[in-house]
């Protein structure tokens, strides 16, 4: 290897009286160096061949970063599909989850399944203050449940979480799973949040029962929080919703979750729950009461209220 090394800097180098043995020893132990930091064992041309290789990738032309948040909901779901469908060879594609403890535990399995229709690994980022990824801790933390400010949950576990993940993963473009049918909250999200974001929904004009179907034919069983009669796939006893018909079925589906809410808000003094106009405490709400229909609230990257 030394010989050949040494013929090469001698037909190459085009300066005379250099010390060709030296510059060939230090050529050698750059090689030796290269192949430790590598745990390689391959030869000398070989570890030329995997460097040119390696350099010449450096001469492409560096891809945008897509990151599609996925919130264990069909229409996330949908729309990380279509990304990559439309994006996969353009970009590269980031699918991101932010786990939160207290949704049902059937959304881990639909997780699952949608990783592998995709065939992209879901990330899962996470508040580094929450590693728990609890929303009683928050409430706990910051004695606060819900309110005109929105919900700290979702500031802390979810956008805190992505900011988090954005300082350590340079994203060019964020895709939401909104559909057609909420092209409002995607231009509130674009005014009031950022505007590099892709609708892939909006702009294929899809629904969110389009999504369901979608999902379906792709032989993936719904999260099973649908199936309950609740909109989206967000936490069980979402505390921005102050529909009495919400809390109820709350309180029917899930009752050790609806008496966690109202031990949590009464001590912490917060009024979840609007009956006839009135903010009561969820243990003050009638079994019978009822309000309008459900509405689906948002639980991403901005918080709606």
């Amino acid at each position: 290897m030394k010989q050949k090394i040494e013929d090469i800097v001698t037909a190459n180098w085009e300066y005379d009286n250099v010390n060709i043995e030296k510059i060939t020893e230090q050529i050698i132990n750059l090689f030796e160096s290269y192949a430790k930091s590598k745990m390689m064992l391959g030869s000398p041309t070989e570890m030329i061949n995997e460097e040119r290789d390696y350099l010449d990738s450096l001469k492409e032309v560096k891809k945008e970063t897509i990151a599609v948040w996925f919130s264990c909901g069909v229409a996330s779901a949908v729309a990380a599909k279509k990304t990559i469908e439309k994006y996969g060879e353009t970009h590269n594609i980031l699918i991101v989850n932010n786990p939160v403890k207290n949704e049902h535990p059937d959304n881990l399995r639909f997780l699952a399944d949608v990783e592998n229709w995709l065939g992209y690994p879901i990330i899962k980022a996470v508040n580094k203050n929450y590693p728990n990824a609890d929303i009683v801790e928050v409430f706990d933390k910051v004695k606060y449940v819900s309110g005109v400010g929105g919900a700290p949950c979702t500031r802390e576990l979810k956008k805190e979480a992505r900011y988090q993940f954005e300082k350590e993963n340079k994203i060019d473009w964020h895709v939401l799973g909104f559909t057609i049918d909420e092209w409002d909250r995607q231009k509130r999200f674009n005014i009031g949040e950022r505007e590099n974001t892709i609708p892939v929904l909006i702009n294929e004009l899809i629904t969110k029962q389009d999504c369901f179907k979608i999902v379906e034919k792709a032989g993936i069983k719904l999260p099973i929080i649908y199936s309950l009669g609740y909109p989206n796939a967000n936490c069980i006893g979402c505390v921005k919703s102050q529909s009495p018909t919400y809390w109820n079925l709350v309180r029917a589906t899930f009752p050790e979750v609806f008496e966690e809410r109202a031990i949590q808000s009464r001590r912490i003094g917060c009024k979840l729950v609007k009956l006839k106009g009135k903010r009561i405490y969820l243990d003050e709400l009638p079994p019978d009461a009822k309000g309008g229909k459900i509405k689906s609230y948002d639980c991403g990257i901005f918080c709606d209220t």
